[in-house]
């Protein structure tokens, strides 16, 4: 089982809509709302240089497929009656144009991923699910504010490079897949990790995994396909019980 194979654009286009709307909602249910922060894109699948995201400032709850926007490479709303978050634009516009191998990317002000963040360090290989980032998320140490400048998006994808997720500091996660489905899981994973290790420390001192078993199981459990699939029970459990996400 992995990722299914689309007849026609259209069709693609719409099972990346379904999927992100589908995030969207569970993003809220996660609690992962921070006033008008946060956001999830989807590169479209013919338009490869356009992005799907959410209206700035609609409720995650709320957000379904139609309510979605297409956004292109100069920022200018293309399909939707909202306006684009302009630090969405600046941060994912560039991630995207760095990265070809990346059709979605998750940032949003999580509880647990924000507060992990002013540490200012990686996250350690304390469980298994942790390693899924080990040797593959990286540190953006340079906050000066909102991200409103472009400039500032290229230099997050710089240090990002190929990897999977980044802790930008003093402001929340991000994450990176090949699916919508694969980069919101990253993004709950992760929040989870942070969590973890937050509790972990403030306990004693925990014991990480070495860096062998945290290679291996990385492999076993941070691969994207294994990324897609950790996602597919949440998107049944939010489809069966938020099914208006599909208008």
């Amino acid at each position: 089982m992995g990722p299914p194979v689309f007849k026609t654009i259209d069709e693609e286009r719409l099972h990346r809509k379904q999927r992100l709307a589908a995030s969207f909602r569970l993003f809220a249910l996660f609690g992962y709302e921070e006033g008008v922060a946060g956001h999830i894109t989807v590169r479209d699948p013919e338009k490869t240089d356009h992005f799907w995201v959410n209206p700035f400032g609609m409720n995650f709850a709320h957000i379904r497929v139609r309510d979605l926007i297409l956004v292109n490479d100069s920022g200018e709303v293309m399909e939707g009656g909202r306006p684009v978050n302009r630090a969405a634009f600046a941060i994912h516009s560039r991630i995207h144009r760095a990265r070809p191998d990346v059709v979605a990317a998750a940032h949003s002000h999580s509880m647990y991923g924000k507060s992990w963040s002013t540490l200012g360090r990686l996250l350690d290989p304390l469980t298994q699910d942790a390693c899924a980032f080990y040797d593959d998320h990286a540190l953006f140490d340079d906050y000066t504010g909102v991200v409103y400048e472009t400039s500032e998006g290229d230099r997050i994808a710089v240090k990002l490079g190929a990897k999977k997720a980044a802790i930008l500091q003093n402001h929340g996660l991000l994450t990176v897949g090949q699916t919508v489905d694969e980069a919101v899981w990253w993004f709950i994973t992760m929040d989870r990790s942070c969590q973890c290790q937050l509790l972990a420390e403030a306990a004693g001192n925990p014991k990480p995994i070495s860096h062998e078993s945290a290679l291996v199981a990385r492999g076993q459990i941070g691969t994207p396909l294994a990324g897609w699939f950790q996602f597919q029970p949440l998107w049944d459990r939010i489809t069966r019980e938020q099914a208006d996400l599909f208008e």
